[in-house]
Parts: structure tokens; C-alpha cells; sequence
């Protein structure tokens, strides 16, 4: 039996603007799994927005909540989107890796730059100073660190992405 099949859950790490939702939603229809956005858990528990949330609690106060809500995310068949900072949540990240399969929607910088837009807006975790290429040098080797499976979808269109990443999935969970 494979080693990965008890751990049912799949679980999407990396940038903003990897796809990690889009793909999500789509692989938990392929799959027949529940989807989780892990940043709408977190506006649900507090009542606000992520970037309202960043600006009243800080990068580490708000760090402090992501780790709660993604640590402790529950149940069995889910696809969990999560929020590209979570790879800075240690505790969560272990926790996920233990419930479900980690996979790292790989991107390069330039296609990170072309998607992602405005930083403040989107509720990215991002210190002062700091340009979304540090952010990008900052996290790529925390998200190969945790990855169980890592799936290069750079200049792939969301649906040559989406097959490539349930290719890659199929190996694992059947």
C-alpha cells in the first residue's frame, strides 16, 4: 500500500497568484473532495478582511492566526488552498503535512509579477522594504522544504496547469 494513502487530504502551498484557489476548486470537483480556502477561514474567524487584518494585528500577529486557523483545519477529503504565507507557519504546515499530501504550485517570478498584482490589496504578508522579488527569494526554498510533491506549472494555462497537478496527484492517491 502506498505510504501516502492515509493521508487524504490535498493541500496547495505556494506565491500568490500561483493559482493555488483556482486550482483548487477544480481539483476537488476532479476528485470528488471539499474545497478550503484557508484565507476565507481566517476572515471568517476574525470578521475582516487579510489586509485589514495585517494592518490591525501585524506581520506577526497575523502570522499568529494563520497558524491557528490552518493548524487546526479538520477532516478528511479536503482540497486546502492556503494562503501564500503559511510556508512562515511552521506548527500549521507540519500539521497539514500530516492530514494531507503538500503540494507546491511552482512558479517563476516573472509569472508571480504578471498575476499578482497589488501586494496591500490582496492581503499579502510582505515587511517593509521588502519588493515581491525578496518575498519570492524568501519563500521558494520554505515551500520546496515542505513539499511532498512539487509540480512546475510555470507558462502552463490554468487547465494544462490543473491536469498537470491531477496527474501528479493520481500517481500518489491511487
Amino acid at each position: 500500500m502506498n505510504k501516502d494513502m492515509h493521508r487524504k487530504n490535498i493541500v496547495l502551498i505556494g506565491m500568490p497568484g500561483a493559482g493555488k484557489s483556482t486550482v483548487g476548486v477544480v481539483l476537488a470537483k476532479i476528485f470528488g473532495y471539499n474545497f478550503i480556502d484557508s484565507d476565507l477561514l481566517i476572515q471568517n474567524q476574525e470578521g475582516d478582511i487579510l489586509e485589514h487584518l495585517i494592518e490591525k494585528n501585524g506581520i506577526d500577529g497575523f502570522l499568529a492566526i494563520e497558524n491557528q486557523v490552518n493548524r487546526d483545519i479538520s477532516g478528511t477529503r479536503l482540497v486546502i488552498a492556503t494562503g501564500g504565507s503559511v510556508c512562515y507557519c511552521d506548527e500549521a504546515m507540519k500539521a497539514l503535512g500530516v492530514s494531507g499530501i503538500r503540494v507546491y504550485i511552482k512558479t517563476s517570478y516573472a509569472s508571480v509579477k504578471k498575476r499578482v498584482g497589488s501586494l496591500s490589496k490582496r492581503g499579502v504578508v510582505i515587511r517593509k522594504g521588502s519588493t515581491l522579488l525578496d518575498l519570492y527569494n524568501e519563500r521558494t526554498p520554505l515551500y520546496e522544504k515542505y513539499a511532498d510533491l512539487t509540480v512546475d506549472v510555470d507558462g502552463l494555462t490554468i487547465e494544462q496547469a490543473i491536469e498537470k497537478i491531477r496527474q501528479a496527484l493520481q500517481k500518489i492517491l491511487e
